[in-house]
């Protein structure tokens, strides 16, 4: 039987923060979980894309999963993202967030490698095995070239520990999809911004959101009027958010989410090389797209959102 899990709702993909010199800025990492939390987001998720992962070493991958466990105390689920380019190394990474006291793991496919698709699921398997950890599936194939089919996943239904399908193809078939071949076995998360409303609304119980870095209470909103089947108030609020969810679609959507997340006072700008700061168009450009935003920025209709601190 299928470990049981309630996430759900808006889990903002963590930044992790760094000082001008590029070391990790643990405290100020710190003040953006926390910053999240108290706006009232139903949980997190660190270590992810848009956490860098990939830019940290195994050490400061540890301190910044241990600093979300101190600073969430339970308010909030933590679940933390496993990218790395083998099984052994994956599986290690998994038992550390065990071991630290994480909620569960959300997994990549090992990176670097295209795999073929019983290698994708061996690859999964092999971690889900390595933990007791409830396991989230992240599926990104414009970034991680990997694609995680319906036809994947359901062959690791027998595994007990993989739970739930985070989905960054753009494609909301693949949740009707998913829900014909397996009901409702896995828990399903949207995993990109721009396609969010849709993907509740075709069985989505959470979203793992970009921009929710810099508007929060937004994207909760958001999420918490299609779940309701609030559609008209939805579309008015999607409306407005909309070119600013596009920007998770981008593949510098780092750059761009920490810009959005520095201008709303909420976190650094910093991204740390490869990844470079944008060049001065794409810059003013966001800027630009911040200030129409923030210009009519809407009143929020109530959909009891309220501090989880």
């Amino acid at each position: 039987m299928a470990k049981k899990i309630s996430w759900e709702g808006v889990f903002p993909a963590v930044t992790t923060q760094f000082k001008s010199n590029f070391d990790l800025d643990i405290e100020a990492t710190r003040k953006v979980m926390d910053g999240l939390i108290q706006d009232g987001v139903s949980g997190l998720i660190v270590c992810g894309t848009v956490g860098e992962n990939c830019s940290l070493s195994r050490s400061e991958k540890i301190a910044v999963m241990e600093v979300a466990k101190d600073v969430s105390r339970g308010r909030v689920p933590v679940v933390a993202g496993v990218a790395e380019f083998t099984t052994a190394f994956a599986s290690e990474m998994a038992k550390e967030a065990e071991r630290i006291g994480l909620d569960g793991v959300m997994v990549m496919p090992a990176l670097v490698y295209s795999s073929k698709p019983h290698e994708t699921a061996a690859h999964f398997r092999g971690v889900a095995k390595a933990t007791d950890l409830p396991v989230m599936v992240y599926n990104n194939p414009p970034i991680y070239k990997n694609d995680v089919t319906p036809e994947i996943l359901v062959s690791l239904a027998d595994c007990e520990t993989i739970v739930c399908f985070k989905d960054s193809s753009g494609d909301t078939r693949r949740f009707t999809d998913m829900r014909n071949m397996v009901g409702d076995r896995f828990v399903l998360f949207a995993g990109l911004d721009d396609v969010v409303v849709e993907s509740v609304m075709l069985g989505a119980a959470g979203w793992i959101s970009g921009m929710s870095n810099a508007f929060p209470r937004e994207g909760e909103t958001l999420f918490r009027l299609a779940k309701a089947g609030r559609y008209e108030e939805a579309r008015s609020l999607y409306d407005w958010f909309m070119p600013l969810l596009h920007l998770d679609a981008r593949p510098d959507l780092v750059q761009c989410i920490k810009l959005c997340e520095h201008i709303m006072g909420r976190g650094s700008h910093l991204t740390r090389p490869p990844r470079l700061p944008l060049s001065p168009d794409e810059r003013a450009a966001v800027e630009k797209m911040m200030a129409a935003a923030l210009k009519n920025r809407p009143a929020l209709p109530d959909v009891g959102l309220k501090s989880a601190a």
